[in-house]
């Protein structure tokens, strides 16, 4: 098979680096036994490195003083979070207009439960700036119980200002929730701050994992109720959960595979540096820019500036819909993403609901050939459209 120019990075990373396959296939090959299910030095080792992931992810986001839970996907943790702290108490919801699907339709089917209000975060669809002084009267009219904020939009890039918004909301008591999805790994964030209630990740995107584990970071002061009931290995005579986190939020059996995965990662972002992975895809995504601006039929949706933005570019080409350009670029090999990205809000906000863009998203991975394809493949848009 022809070698695919993958322009795809926001679903997830690929390739990934050579240690996490090196390292998942000889773990798992030699130690792919259950965490907590025995005495046993295998389990042990399954266990150590269960726990050494999380001292890493703890490390990596300067948080010694809060909690990691595992979880099979971003999307489980934040039904973890949302449908665990979301109760008939709650009466005003925050988020911003460039939330995930997971995170919205969680949030429509506990409202239709719990009958709060949800609100968006006022931004300038010109500038692409938060309004504070707005944001502030928001909050005053209405006391935020819980703000949900993804730190990188998946649909055009854009970095929100997590910690000056979550300074305001703090003063009313408010739970705020993190989606660090799309940086993770790839922007530097001290979640050791009081104001960081919850940080949800997505392992295999700009942690460079593999798919299947995720999970959230957490403080071990709230009190989230399970998402899951069953077999945690411990306090087995008890037919209710264990009070002890993480178990009291992981059952069943750990993805050692993926953690495994997840560790090598870990360890390789500690290696290379989180400063030159942001700077390697920040060239990248520059070079990206450049290149899609040289083409007349691009336009490029919701662009501000490169400090402003992770790696994502979200385009409209002139007279083809999204999935017509993803179909041609398909054909030479590229790949992008097309549509709404699970992400309808953000396409209502810049004006493209409900056709969508085409996405591309780069890592530190992406390549001269990968640019070379895409080249190829714009051209020849350019030159039959």
């Amino acid at each position: 098979m022809d070698k695919i120019a993958y322009f795809d990075n926001a679903a997830t990373t690929f390739p990934k680096p050579e240690i996490v396959y090196k390292f998942m296939d000889e773990f798992y090959r030699s130690c792919g036994v259950n965490v907590g299910r025995g005495q046993y030095k295998l389990a042990s080792k399954a266990h150590f490195l269960t726990e050494e992931t999380r001292s890493l992810l703890l490390e990596l986001f300067h948080c010694e003083n809060k909690k990691v839970i595992f979880s099979g996907s971003a999307t489980e943790s934040i039904n973890l979070v949302l449908q665990g702290l979301i109760t008939e108490k709650i009466k005003n919801v925050y988020i911003t207009s460039f939330e995930h699907n997971s995170i919205t339709r969680t949030l429509h089917y506990l409202k239709n439960k719990y009958n709060f209000n949800i609100y968006e975060l006022e931004i300038n669809k010109e500038t692409l700036e938060y309004k504070f002084e707005e944001i502030d009267k928001q909050f005053e009219k209405n006391i935020p119980d819980i703000l949900v904020m993804s730190h990188g939009s998946n649909v055009c890039g854009l970095i929100s200002p997590l910690e000056k918004i979550f300074l305001e909301s703090k003063k009313y008591n408010c739970i705020n929730i993190a989606d660090i999805c799309q940086t993770a790994g790839l922007i530097d964030i001290d979640l050791s701050s009081d104001i960081y209630d919850v940080a949800v990740f997505a392992g295999h995107k700009t942690l460079y994992g593999p798919f299947g584990v995720s999970g959230m970071i957490f403080k071990d002061s709230l009190n989230i109720k399970p998402l899951l009931y069953g077999g945690t290995g411990i306090d087995s005579a008890n037919q209710g959960l264990p009070k002890d986190i993480p178990s009291r939020y992981e059952v069943g059996s750990h993805n050692i595979m993926g953690i495994s995965g997840l560790n090598a990662s870990l360890k390789w972002i500690k290696e290379i540096g989180i400063n030159n992975i942001s700077l390697k895809e920040k060239n990248n995504f520059i070079r990206l820019f450049k290149l899609l601006k040289e083409y007349s039929n691009i336009r490029i949706i919701g662009f501000k500036d490169f400090d402003s933005h992770v790696g994502v570019i979200s385009c409209e080409f002139d007279n083809y819909t999204s999935d017509e350009i993803g179909k041609v670029l398909d054909k030479f090999n590229v790949g992008v993403r097309t549509g709404l990205h699970c992400s309808p809000l953000a396409h209502k906000f810049l004006g493209t609901f409900p056709s969508g863009t085409v996405r591309f998203s780069v890592s530190y991975f992406t390549s001269d050939e990968d640019f070379k394809q895409l080249r190829e493949a714009l051209s020849y848009i350019q030159d039959n459209s």
